[in-house]
């Protein structure tokens, strides 16, 4: 029962996850990035099914196209048999010669043929993990200028003109940055969802990726929630 990912509750939890970040921060860019991270896991369940599904009418024009070679690797070992007896030497090493490449050329088309659901099913995995990466640094980009020594100690220096807006107080800074942190966990599990079905090294290898580099930035994160409530606790003491 929890050996699986569930992929309903993975929706279920990224719905409420930017419900929770549009009702704190309305009108905020990082609840439209929670709002896509909702379809974005809408998605990756979808896909997941897809992959545990097995594709019949592809296998079986595969399984057609393979019985045709075949068909004509016999038909082509048939007429090499039947050579005349007078035919010469030369006639029957071209004859090998033919069949040698043809057979090599055939294996190579079924192996091809094969692995063509693999390939199909890794390419769009592929497309998702560019997509969910490409993600990570968009939520990794909106809590980037939430500097807490910034806000804790506005008296530390002026602002430039150029200077983001800071709006936001220690508690407001705190739940924004989970709620980053959160976003790149979800990710990370909208990513995974993609090989629980799908044991192809290639992507694991991208899911692996995804989890390193949301694994980094949630940790960068961290480290300035720690910073907020190291401040929060010394104000409360």
């Amino acid at each position: 029962m929890y050996r699986r990912l569930d992929p309903d509750r993975i929706v279920a939890t990224a719905r409420l996850l930017s419900q929770r970040v549009s009702e704190r921060f309305p009108g905020s860019g990082l609840s439209e990035v929670a709002a896509e991270l909702t379809t974005v896991s809408e998605r990756a369940a979808r896909d997941a099914e897809w992959f545990a599904r097995p594709h019949r009418w592809l296998r079986a024009l595969v399984g057609v196209a393979i019985g045709l070679l075949l068909f004509v690797v016999g038909g082509t070992l048939v007429v090499l048999l039947r050579l005349p007896t007078q035919a010469g030497l030369a006639d029957v090493l071209q004859a090998i010669d033919a069949v040698v490449n043809e057979t090599v050329f055939i294996g190579i088309a079924i192996f091809f043929l094969g692995t063509l659901e693999s390939r199909l099913k890794r390419r769009r995995a592929l497309k998702a993990m560019h997509e969910l990466r490409s993600m990570a640094h968009i939520i990794d980009l909106h809590q980037l200028t939430k500097d807490p020594e910034r806000i804790l100690e506005p008296a530390a220096g002026p602002d430039t003109p150029s200077s983001p807006k800071r709006d936001l107080d220690a508690f407001g800074l705190s739940r924004y940055l989970d709620y980053s942190s959160e976003m790149l966990s979800l990710l990370s599990k909208s990513a995974a969802l993609y090989v629980q079905n799908f044991d192809d090294p290639a992507t694991i290898i991208a899911v692996n990726e995804v989890e390193s580099l949301t694994t980094g930035l949630s940790g960068k994160i961290w480290q300035k929630i720690m910073i907020v409530d190291r401040d929060r606790s010394g104000a409360d003491a």
